[in-house]
């Protein structure tokens, strides 16, 4: 997609897209966060909204008449793909790391133009929007290129101790999932809420910020412990894992019905399950956030959008709203479907169990919501590595190839965009009916106790599924 020669601007190829994509709701941490205008959607949306509301109903209907037995073969089902050794993550991390102080070097000396310094592209584009959907089709990705196992194990070494040791301190039960929590709520807020969350130099020093506050969670706690806990992308990235139809048994690779992994887990904690929650409420107010009805809620014409700084105030409250609304909601659902299957077991633990069922609802958004972010800043990234110090180097061979964003302004690429956004939100949620049904079956047996159980958390996601397929359709500023 990449072709011709590259513009000496490339933010005004980023305005150029986000002008002309009238189909979708241009999302761009690295880029579009930085630029103005106004999309207004013009395709037939109602008709794709309303079908993919009604097929996530029916689907909810349809699990009252799978047999429970069913269920129960799924979550155990697994096909043996052979032995396909894992990567030892001393190595991964090793070049994951030396990568990461590349980017770092050159987001302090490099240009200053977010799509043009590799950076923010790497941060915003590579990883959180392509690893995290390459995390749920391929299986645990990350922790064979975690940065940060490399450097903890050298500094271990320096300081004559071993990663089999005991660490310094006991990680506390109490503090569960809690810094994994903090730290996604604030990783949310710098990318949506902060005025230049693409700024390199402003993005090197939060990277460099992150990375000494997990090495010293690693030291006092040792590596498992934090990493499995306290470090938010690793317990993110973790739980994404989980969905892929791709699972590993020591060298053994399996297959499995997408998510069975996730219907199989244990119970989550409060911590843990507001963290899981926290995952949905990020990616639905990043598509809310621009929408004209939400600025015209703090009277900002949205035609005339003033930037992030006149709105940060706003944003920040209307985060941890949406987390709110959101975790009160799945409460409500959870407790009233205890009720209603008469479960002697306590709504805590089903609040725990039945989470992750959110989860593919998460990703459905984020692949939907980010789909031509990754498109356009995807080719701005292969630019930028192939001169990351914009020294004039030509390390891919890519010298005078520009960014094509030309399929944003054809209608019929632009109604294809649009059916994979709606089918990645509707898939989402008739997988996680499944999966809660799964769950639901895995603790009560009974079909009929299984399908009261779910009734009031599957109106909940219908009802999401109308929300999430709104914001891909409404109007919304750059």
């Amino acid at each position: 997609m990449i072709a011709g020669r590259l513009s000496r601007s490339p933010y005004h190829h980023s305005s150029m897209a986000a002008a002309s994509a009238v189909a979708v709701t241009f999302a761009v941490p690295a880029a579009a966060h930085t630029t103005e205008g106004g999309i207004v959607l013009l395709l037939p949306t109602a008709y794709y909204i309303t079908g993919g509301t009604i097929v996530v109903a029916l689907t909810f209907l349809l699990l009252l008449f799978v047999p429970a037995r069913l269920f129960h073969c799924l979550v155990r089902w697994r096909k043996r793909l052979g032995n396909w050794p894992a990567l030892p993550p001393l190595i991964g991390s090793s070049v994951s790391f030396a990568i990461l102080v590349v980017l770092l070097t050159a987001g302090l000396i490099g240009s200053r133009d977010p799509l043009a310094n590799p950076l923010p592209l790497a941060i915003w584009t590579l990883f959180w929007i392509a690893l995290t959907i390459l995390q749920a089709l391929a299986g645990d990705i990350w922790a064979a290129i975690n940065p940060w196992v490399a450097p903890y194990r050298v500094i271990l070494r320096l300081l004559g101790r071993s990663a089999d040791g005991e660490p310094l301190l006991r990680y506390p039960g109490w503090l569960g999932y809690w810094p994994a929590v903090l730290g996604f709520l604030a990783f949310g807020w710098f990318e949506l809420v902060d005025p230049a969350p693409a700024d390199p130099e402003r993005l090197a020093f939060a990277v460099v910020v992150y990375t000494d506050i997990t090495l010293v969670g690693m030291i006092l706690f040792g590596e498992r412990a934090w990493l499995s806990r306290a470090e938010c992308f690793s317990v993110f990235l973790g739980f994404v894992a989980r969905l892929s139809p791709l699972q590993r048994s020591g060298d053994a690779r399996m297959l499995a019905f997408p998510g069975t992994a996730l219907a199989g887990a244990s119970p989550l904690p409060l911590g843990g399950v507001l963290f899981v929650l926290l995952t949905l409420s990020m990616v639905s107010f990043d598509g809310l956030d621009r929408t004209f009805w939400w600025l015209d809620l703090g009277g900002i014409n949205p035609l005339d959008f003033p930037g992030r700084s006149a709105v940060m105030g706003q944003n920040s409250l209307g985060l941890l709203a949406m987390w709110a609304v959101l975790s009160g909601a799945y409460a409500a659902a959870i407790w009233l479907g205890q009720r209603l299957a008469g479960s002697v077991v306590d709504a805590g633990t089903a609040f725990g169990a039945f989470v992750l069922s959110i989860l593919p609802i998460s990703l459905g958004y984020h692949f939907a919501h980010y789909l031509t972010t990754l498109m356009v800043n995807g080719q701005y990234a292969i630019l930028a590595l192939n001169d990351p110090f914009a020294l004039g180097w030509n390390i891919f061979g890519l010298e005078g190839r520009h960014v094509i964003v030309s399929f944003l302004a054809d209608f019929d690429s632009v109604a294809v965009i649009w059916k994979l956004q709606a089918a990645a939100v509707v898939l989402g949620h008739i997988l996680a009916l499944a999966i809660a049904h799964m769950i639901a079956v895995e603790r009560y047996g009974a079909t009929r106790a299984a399908f009261l159980s779910q009734l009031p958390l599957a109106v909940l996601m219908v009802a999401y599924t109308l929300f999430g397929l709104w914001l891909l359709a409404a109007p919304s500023a750059g």
